[in-house]
């Protein structure tokens, strides 16, 4: 027993000399030191912080309340509420100093006054370390940046191009869409735009600040689809991330998350996100933990959802739970007045992305784009022109130009010269005849029959015009 007291009383004296060492330590190499009592009154203080303070001798300060002598002083506020401020920059005067402040404690742990130390004299000291700090300060606020924008809508509604009626009824749906904070279902063929859209309406709703997260859900693999969407503990199941991953729905909360070809969604999975829509809650896999979240869902679907309804495979409840807000996305086909701006938007793009010259097309080439049915839509659209530019060696792209990258294309609901309508299907090579002498009668109409200023018109040759005029026969382009 008296052992062990003789190995505690021992304990205390080298923890006394441990503290009475520091101290000592501390007041040689710091500039200054101070101490206060329980009242916040000068106790003690060093002779180098009197020097620079100005004082003629310590007890100049010995028994004043702190703030006395150093106004902008902090130590009032250690002994209040027993908490170290342990890195400062505290002016005094004209100059500034680097200063750390710890509380002092008896040994029931009470609050008995507080010790400051001036650590330097001159700020610039810390200046590599400030330095440092400011450096890794940018560099995140960086990565939050580009995080952030990573997670930005892409496009806004001038993304999506045309002026038609059809076009500027689907921006006006989608507008009144953004500011009803509720389930959108954007419906049309591949390739219409309607990721383009969802996009937008994000871009400017109130959650436009935040997230927008999107899932093809024809692209993921059916068991990796609960995964992906509601997140994965660590060790949920063999071969699962060890530290576990957010899913999509985690990622989306207080934005947008869009779901793409929602109609290739499983049912087991359709339950699960009826009760996302429902609740506002899910539990990502691996855990009986639920995750409450705050997203608004845009969905788009190539398929008819009323018909795998009928069939069983998609869920009913699900489907009037989305189709809240439908917005049908018209095809090119139907949109047809928006060509021209289309492919003078894709050709610029081209042009940028490529270095190559920026094309433009023939009237005779626009109206042979025109005739064509595009099941594609405007991706087909964009692939064509692309194989357009590199194939052309002139930058007036003509219609002959096509001939060689759609052969064999169908041209469905061709329009005439009178507006009408043909319903049955004709070789790309007579609907660009049919262009071509289109065209020329037009030129030749604007020029009254001048042929000089017809080929101008055209951004051909008098004797490529000619050439053409003996081709198409006398009476082809008879004004």
């Amino acid at each position: 027993m008296s052992m062990t007291r003789e190995l505690s009383a021992g304990a205390e004296r080298i923890h006394e000399q441990a503290v009475h060492s520091l101290f000592k330590l501390l007041e040689s190499i710091c500039e200054g030191a101070v101490v206060v009592d329980r009242e916040a009154r000068i106790a003690w203080i060093s002779d180098k912080y009197c020097a620079l303070l100005g004082l003629g001798s310590a007890d100049d300060a010995l028994g004043k309340e702190i703030e006395q002598v150093i106004p902008a002083s902090l130590m009032r506020q250690v002994v209040k509420t027993g908490e170290p401020i342990l890195l400062d920059i505290m002016d005094v005067g004209n100059q500034s100093f680097v200063v750390t402040r710890l509380p002092l404690r008896d040994e029931e742990g009470t609050v008995t006054g507080a010790v400051g130390f001036v650590l330097y004299d001159k700020p610039q000291y810390l200046k590599p370390l400030v330095s440092k700090f400011d450096k890794l300060q940018r560099e995140l606020a960086a990565a939050q940046r580009a995080l952030a924008e990573q997670r930005r809508p892409k496009y806004t509604f001038s993304s999506f191009v045309g002026a038609s009626a059809a076009c500027l009824e689907v921006k006006r749906q989608a507008r009144r869409a953004a500011q009803l904070d509720t389930t959108v279902l954007l419906h049309g063929e591949t390739c219409t735009g309607k990721e383009l859209l969802a996009h937008a309406i994000h871009a400017v709703s109130a959650r436009a600040d935040r997230p927008f997260i999107g899932v093809n859900l024809a692209a993921v693999p059916e068991n990796l689809l609960e995964a992906e969407f509601f997140g994965v503990v660590p060790g949920a199941y063999t071969g699962a991330e060890r530290r576990g991953r957010d899913g999509k729905l985690k990622l989306a909360d207080g934005g947008t998350l869009f779901l793409d070809e929602v109609g290739d969604m499983p049912l087991t999975l359709q339950s699960k996100l009826l009760r996302v829509l429902q609740e506002q809650e899910f539990e990502p896999l691996g855990s009986n933990r639920v995750i409450r979240v705050d997203v608004r869902v845009i969905a788009a679907t190539s398929r008819d959802l009323k018909q795998l309804v009928e069939e069983d495979r998609f869920r009913s409840d699900l489907y009037y739970r989305l189709n809240v807000l439908p917005i049908n996305v018209p095809p090119l086909r139907e949109r047809i007045e928006d060509l021209e701006a289309l492919c003078e938007v894709i050709l610029e793009r081209i042009a940028e992305r490529t270095g190559l010259p920026q094309r433009e097309l023939a009237p005779d080439a626009l109206a042979a784009l025109a005739a064509c049915s595009w099941p594609g839509n405007v991706r087909e659209l964009r692939n064509v022109l692309e194989q357009v530019t590199m194939l052309a060696e002139m930058t007036r792209i003509t219609a002959r130009d096509f001939a060689s990258i759609l052969p064999d294309l169908a041209v469905g609901a061709a329009h005439d010269h009178h507006g009408r309508t043909h319903g049955h299907a004709r070789r790309l090579a007579d609907a660009v005849t049919e262009a071509e002498a289109a065209a020329i009668r037009e030129a030749l109409a604007a020029a009254r029959g001048n042929k000089v200023t017809a080929a101008r018109l055209l951004g051909i040759s008098r004797a490529t015009l000619y050439e053409k005029l003996q081709h198409l026969g006398p009476t082809a382009c008879r004004t």
